[in-house]
């Protein structure tokens, strides 16, 4: 079920936002100072590629240097990264099929908007409550 979901999501919406994240990446890598971010918007764009079979989970060492660099997101690139995300949930809420897609979308914008200091990590492999390594 989930590979059917995920090429669903790919063609439908994955695609799309994966360039977005791919845009905002390169973008940041080109300014230097703001490469963290840049590898923030890969790692978020190949989640939002293929999404279904993957989970965001806080990672807890995460420090008050991450939330400052969460700040410095949500206003250089997060804020139009969320708009694309709410743009693809209406379009894909119009349709049964796009349903699951459209709750999917909503669930990439909390990691959209504080990227960092959050882990990707495969749905089967993860235990809630144990320990991320660093």
């Amino acid at each position: 079920m989930r590979l059917i979901l995920n090429v669903i999501w790919l063609v439908l919406s994955g695609f799309w936002l994966f360039l977005g994240y791919l845009a905002a990446g390169i973008v940041a890598c080109v300014l230097i100072v703001t490469i963290p971010f840049g590898i923030a918007a890969f790692r978020i764009g190949f989640y939002a590629l293929w999404p279904f079979g993957r989970d965001v989970v806080r990672r807890p060492s995460a420090g008050v240097a991450s939330t400052i660099g969460n700040v410095l997101w949500i206003l250089l690139f997060g804020w139009w990264l969320i708009l694309g995300h709410i743009a693809t949930a209406l379009a894909l809420a119009v349709t049964i099929i796009g349903l699951p897609l459209a709750w999917a979308n909503l669930k990439l914008i909390p990691v959209s908007l504080f990227p960092l200091g959050s882990l990707i990590v495969d749905a089967d492999a993860y235990v809630p409550g144990s320990r991320i390594a660093a």
